[in-house]
This record gives C-alpha cells, sequence and structure tokens, in this order.
C-alpha cells in the first residue's frame, strides 16, 4: 500500500526544524532527505529511519522494521507528532551519515 501524500507533507513539516528537509517518490512510496542528504523512508504510512549510533540514543523506544520486503532494517518511529523530537533525531541522524556520493552528469 502506497503512503497518503498528506502524511508524507506532514512527516516533513515534522522534521523542519532539522534544515530543509523533502521528500521524493520512489518505488512506489518515499525517501525523504535533509540538507540533501537520505535519511529515511515514508513506506505504507510509516517512518523508517536510516539507523546509527547517534540516533538509536535519542530514541525513546527501539523498533528495527524493515520499510519493505527485503529491505534492511530501520528505526521505526511510532512518535511521528513530536516535533521537536522528530527534529532531533533527523539532525542527529544525518550529522552521523557520510555524505551523499556526486551524481555523475549525464552525457
Amino acid at each position: 500500500m502506497a503512503s497518503n501524500p498528506d502524511f508524507v507533507q506532514y512527516i516533513v513539516d515534522q522534521c523542519a526544524g532539522a534544515g530543509e528537509v523533502a521528500a521524493r517518490k520512489m518505488f512506489g512510496d518515499w525517501c525523504l532527505y535533509c540538507d540533501g542528504k537520505p535519511f529515511g523512508l515514508v513506506s505504507d504510512n510509516g517512518l523508517y529511519v536510516k539507523p546509527t549510533d547517534a540516533g538509536r540514543r535519542l530514541l525513546r523506544a527501539e523498533d528495527m522494521r524493515p520499510p519493505y520486503d527485503g529491505a534492511k532494517p530501520h528505526f521505526y518511529i511510532e512518535d511521528v507528532d513530536d516535533r521537536d523530537y522528530l527534529s532531533e533525531l533527523v539532525k542527529a541522524t544525518c550529522a552521523a551519515l557520510p555524505e551523499p556520493k556526486p551524481r555523475k552528469k549525464g552525457r
């Protein structure tokens, strides 16, 4: 089941305190970016954040689930209504993730 675009926008708005947060539709669901760095997914109206040690220290409850069949487990975030909590989690996660590889220019 695909995610509701209104829910995706709600998640983007909730995480906005972390930086410039955006969502891009990918593979039927949504990839989340903060300042150009991918940090999580919205799949089946659920928020999944890439696991990092920095993020783990901020979690209220650790719940690891794959966002889709065959995916590596991510932190499943049930409490999406606390804007400050989500922003801090996204900031910490993005700080711990490597910079994205530069895209190759088209021919």
